[in-house]
Protein backbone atom coordinates (compact mmCIF):
# COMPACT_ATOMS: atom_id res chain seq x y z
CA UNK A 1 0.00 0.00 0.00
CA UNK A 2 1.49 3.39 -0.92
CA UNK A 3 2.47 5.84 1.79
CA UNK A 4 0.38 8.93 2.37
CA UNK A 5 2.87 11.07 0.45
CA UNK A 6 2.60 8.80 -2.60
CA UNK A 7 -1.17 9.12 -2.86
CA UNK A 8 -2.77 11.56 -5.32
CA UNK A 9 -3.27 15.02 -3.83
CA UNK A 10 -5.82 17.61 -4.87
CA UNK A 11 -5.74 21.37 -4.43
CA UNK A 12 -9.30 22.59 -4.94
CA UNK A 13 -9.82 26.31 -5.58
CA UNK A 14 -12.72 28.68 -5.54
CA UNK A 15 -12.31 31.25 -8.34
CA UNK A 16 -14.24 34.50 -7.69
CA UNK A 17 -12.38 36.57 -5.12
CA UNK A 18 -9.81 33.81 -4.63
CA UNK A 19 -8.03 33.68 -7.98
CA UNK A 20 -9.75 36.45 -9.98
CA UNK A 21 -10.52 39.93 -8.64
CA UNK A 22 -14.30 39.94 -9.13
CA UNK A 23 -16.03 40.34 -5.77
CA UNK A 24 -16.45 44.11 -5.98
CA UNK A 25 -17.83 43.77 -9.50
CA UNK A 26 -20.37 41.23 -8.29
CA UNK A 27 -21.42 43.57 -5.48
CA UNK A 28 -21.96 46.52 -7.79
CA UNK A 29 -23.81 44.55 -10.46
CA UNK A 30 -26.04 42.76 -7.95
CA UNK A 31 -26.77 46.14 -6.31
CA UNK A 32 -27.83 47.53 -9.67
CA UNK A 33 -29.93 44.46 -10.47
CA UNK A 34 -31.75 44.83 -7.16
CA UNK A 35 -32.16 48.59 -7.67
CA UNK A 36 -33.69 48.12 -11.10
CA UNK A 37 -36.19 45.68 -9.57
CA UNK A 38 -37.14 48.15 -6.84
CA UNK A 39 -35.14 46.64 -3.96
CA UNK A 40 -32.81 48.71 -1.80
CA UNK A 41 -30.17 46.23 -0.63
CA UNK A 42 -27.07 47.63 1.12
CA UNK A 43 -23.81 46.79 -0.61
CA UNK A 44 -22.25 45.42 2.58
CA UNK A 45 -25.01 42.80 2.76
CA UNK A 46 -24.48 41.87 -0.88
CA UNK A 47 -20.75 41.56 -0.26
CA UNK A 48 -21.31 39.02 2.51
CA UNK A 49 -23.48 36.99 0.12
CA UNK A 50 -21.04 36.82 -2.80
CA UNK A 51 -20.05 33.20 -3.39
CA UNK A 52 -23.57 31.84 -3.16
CA UNK A 53 -25.30 30.67 -6.31
CA UNK A 54 -27.66 33.22 -7.84
CA UNK A 55 -30.95 31.84 -6.47
CA UNK A 56 -29.40 31.25 -3.04
CA UNK A 57 -28.02 34.79 -2.94
CA UNK A 58 -31.45 36.24 -3.71
CA UNK A 59 -33.08 34.04 -1.06
CA UNK A 60 -30.46 35.06 1.52
CA UNK A 61 -30.99 38.76 0.87
CA UNK A 62 -34.74 38.96 0.10
CA UNK A 63 -36.19 35.81 1.65
CA UNK A 64 -37.40 32.52 0.22
CA UNK A 65 -40.80 33.79 -0.93
CA UNK A 66 -39.37 36.73 -2.86
CA UNK A 67 -36.70 34.48 -4.32
CA UNK A 68 -39.30 32.11 -5.73
CA UNK A 69 -40.92 35.06 -7.48
CA UNK A 70 -37.89 37.02 -8.63
CA UNK A 71 -34.70 34.94 -8.47
CA UNK A 72 -34.75 34.16 -12.18
CA UNK A 73 -35.26 37.74 -13.34
CA UNK A 74 -32.79 39.17 -10.82
CA UNK A 75 -30.21 36.57 -11.76
CA UNK A 76 -30.64 37.39 -15.44
CA UNK A 77 -30.24 41.11 -14.75
CA UNK A 78 -27.08 40.51 -12.73
CA UNK A 79 -25.69 38.22 -15.42
CA UNK A 80 -26.23 40.85 -18.11
CA UNK A 81 -24.69 43.63 -16.01
CA UNK A 82 -21.70 41.54 -14.91
CA UNK A 83 -21.17 40.26 -18.45
CA UNK A 84 -20.10 43.75 -19.49
CA UNK A 85 -16.87 43.17 -17.54
CA UNK A 86 -15.96 39.77 -19.01
CA UNK A 87 -13.23 41.19 -21.21
CA UNK A 88 -11.67 43.20 -18.38
CA UNK A 89 -11.41 40.68 -15.54
CA UNK A 90 -8.02 40.54 -13.83
CA UNK A 91 -6.38 37.72 -11.88
CA UNK A 92 -5.32 38.39 -8.31
CA UNK A 93 -1.57 38.70 -7.67
CA UNK A 94 0.23 35.39 -8.01
CA UNK A 95 -2.89 33.40 -8.95
CA UNK A 96 -1.67 31.71 -12.12
CA UNK A 97 1.81 31.18 -10.68
CA UNK A 98 0.30 29.51 -7.62
CA UNK A 99 -1.67 27.02 -9.72
CA UNK A 100 1.37 26.26 -11.88
CA UNK A 101 3.55 25.77 -8.81
CA UNK A 102 1.12 23.29 -7.27
CA UNK A 103 0.66 21.39 -10.54
CA UNK A 104 4.42 21.20 -10.95
CA UNK A 105 4.70 19.84 -7.42
CA UNK A 106 2.35 16.96 -8.21
CA UNK A 107 -0.96 18.40 -7.02
CA UNK A 108 -4.09 17.94 -9.09
CA UNK A 109 -5.58 21.41 -9.36
CA UNK A 110 -9.37 21.49 -9.59
CA UNK A 111 -11.67 24.53 -9.62
CA UNK A 112 -14.91 24.48 -7.61
CA UNK A 113 -16.94 27.53 -8.52
CA UNK A 114 -20.47 28.90 -8.51
CA UNK A 115 -19.80 30.27 -11.99
CA UNK A 116 -20.77 28.43 -15.12
CA UNK A 117 -21.12 28.85 -18.86
CA UNK A 118 -19.73 32.06 -20.38
CA UNK A 119 -18.88 33.47 -16.96
CA UNK A 120 -16.63 30.52 -16.16
CA UNK A 121 -15.00 30.81 -19.58
CA UNK A 122 -14.28 34.49 -18.91
CA UNK A 123 -12.76 33.67 -15.53
CA UNK A 124 -10.51 31.02 -17.02
CA UNK A 125 -9.37 33.40 -19.77
CA UNK A 126 -8.50 35.99 -17.15
CA UNK A 127 -6.64 33.45 -15.06
CA UNK A 128 -4.71 32.12 -18.09
CA UNK A 129 -3.50 28.95 -16.38
CA UNK A 130 -5.44 26.21 -18.16
CA UNK A 131 -2.35 24.02 -18.45
CA UNK A 132 -2.26 23.71 -14.65
CA UNK A 133 -5.97 22.95 -14.17
CA UNK A 134 -7.01 19.30 -14.27
CA UNK A 135 -10.78 19.79 -14.03
CA UNK A 136 -13.58 22.13 -12.97
CA UNK A 137 -16.67 21.52 -10.85
CA UNK A 138 -18.97 24.37 -11.84
CA UNK A 139 -22.50 25.45 -11.02
CA UNK A 140 -23.59 23.42 -14.05
CA UNK A 141 -22.35 20.17 -12.47
CA UNK A 142 -24.01 20.17 -9.04
CA UNK A 143 -27.52 20.33 -7.63
CA UNK A 144 -26.53 22.37 -4.56
CA UNK A 145 -24.05 25.21 -4.35
CA UNK A 146 -21.85 26.35 -1.48
CA UNK A 147 -22.09 26.26 1.52
CA UNK A 148 -23.28 22.71 0.75
CA UNK A 149 -20.23 20.43 0.37
CA UNK A 150 -21.34 19.10 -3.04
CA UNK A 151 -19.12 21.41 -5.18
CA UNK A 152 -16.02 20.33 -3.24
CA UNK A 153 -17.08 16.68 -3.24
CA UNK A 154 -17.57 16.87 -7.01
CA UNK A 155 -14.09 18.36 -7.39
CA UNK A 156 -12.58 15.52 -5.33
CA UNK A 157 -14.44 12.96 -7.44
CA UNK A 158 -13.07 14.53 -10.62
CA UNK A 159 -9.55 14.34 -9.17
CA UNK A 160 -10.01 10.83 -7.79
CA UNK A 161 -8.73 11.99 -4.40
CA UNK A 162 -9.94 11.28 -0.89
CA UNK A 163 -10.78 14.24 1.40
CA UNK A 164 -7.83 13.61 3.71
CA UNK A 165 -5.48 14.11 0.75
CA UNK A 166 -6.99 17.39 -0.37
CA UNK A 167 -7.13 21.05 0.55
CA UNK A 168 -9.69 23.68 -0.43
CA UNK A 169 -8.69 27.32 -0.95
CA UNK A 170 -11.38 30.01 -0.91
CA UNK A 171 -12.19 33.53 0.22
CA UNK A 172 -15.69 33.38 1.79
CA UNK A 173 -17.39 31.79 4.77
CA UNK A 174 -19.42 29.79 2.23
CA UNK A 175 -16.18 28.30 0.89
CA UNK A 176 -14.94 27.38 4.35
CA UNK A 177 -18.24 25.74 5.28
CA UNK A 178 -18.34 23.80 2.02
CA UNK A 179 -14.79 22.56 2.44
CA UNK A 180 -15.26 21.64 6.08
CA UNK A 181 -18.48 19.82 5.21
CA UNK A 182 -16.60 17.82 2.58
CA UNK A 183 -13.98 16.82 5.14
CA UNK A 184 -11.02 18.65 3.61
CA UNK A 185 -8.63 21.10 5.22
CA UNK A 186 -9.44 24.69 4.33
CA UNK A 187 -7.17 27.62 3.52
CA UNK A 188 -8.71 31.10 3.34
CA UNK A 189 -7.49 34.15 1.45
CA UNK A 190 -8.30 37.69 2.58
CA UNK A 191 -8.37 39.17 -0.95
CA UNK A 192 -12.13 38.63 -1.15
CA UNK A 193 -12.67 41.18 1.61
CA UNK A 194 -14.04 38.90 4.34
CA UNK A 195 -12.55 39.38 7.84
CA UNK A 196 -10.05 36.82 9.11
CA UNK A 197 -12.10 36.08 12.23
CA UNK A 198 -15.17 35.18 10.17
CA UNK A 199 -13.15 32.87 7.94
CA UNK A 200 -11.54 31.12 10.89
CA UNK A 201 -14.89 30.71 12.63
CA UNK A 202 -16.28 29.14 9.43
CA UNK A 203 -13.52 26.51 9.37
CA UNK A 204 -10.31 27.99 7.93
CA UNK A 205 -7.23 26.07 9.08
CA UNK A 206 -4.90 28.79 7.76
CA UNK A 207 -5.34 32.31 6.38
CA UNK A 208 -3.17 34.19 3.88
CA UNK A 209 -3.45 37.62 2.28
CA UNK A 210 -3.79 36.52 -1.35
CA UNK A 211 -2.49 33.93 -3.85
CA UNK A 212 0.93 35.57 -3.96
CA UNK A 213 1.28 35.33 -0.18
CA UNK A 214 0.31 31.65 -0.23
CA UNK A 215 2.75 31.00 -3.07
CA UNK A 216 5.54 32.65 -1.06
CA UNK A 217 4.84 30.28 1.84
CA UNK A 218 4.88 27.24 -0.44
CA UNK A 219 8.20 28.31 -1.95
CA UNK A 220 9.80 28.21 1.51
CA UNK A 221 9.13 24.47 1.61
CA UNK A 222 6.72 24.80 4.53
CA UNK A 223 4.42 21.86 5.25
CA UNK A 224 1.21 22.24 3.27
CA UNK A 225 -1.67 21.84 3.63
CA UNK A 226 -1.78 22.81 7.32
CA UNK A 227 -2.21 20.01 9.83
Amino acid sequence: MPSRDDRPRAAVFDVDGTLVDTNALHVVTWWEAFRQAGHAVPTHEIHRSVGLRSADLVAWLLGEERAREEAESLGAAHKALYGQYFGRLEPLPGAAELLRHLAGDGWQVVLATSAGGQELSALRRALDADEAIKATASADDVSEGKPAPEPVEQALELAGVRPENAVFVGDTVWDMRAGSGAGVRCVALLCGGIPRADLEEAGADAVHADPAALLAVLRTGATWPPE
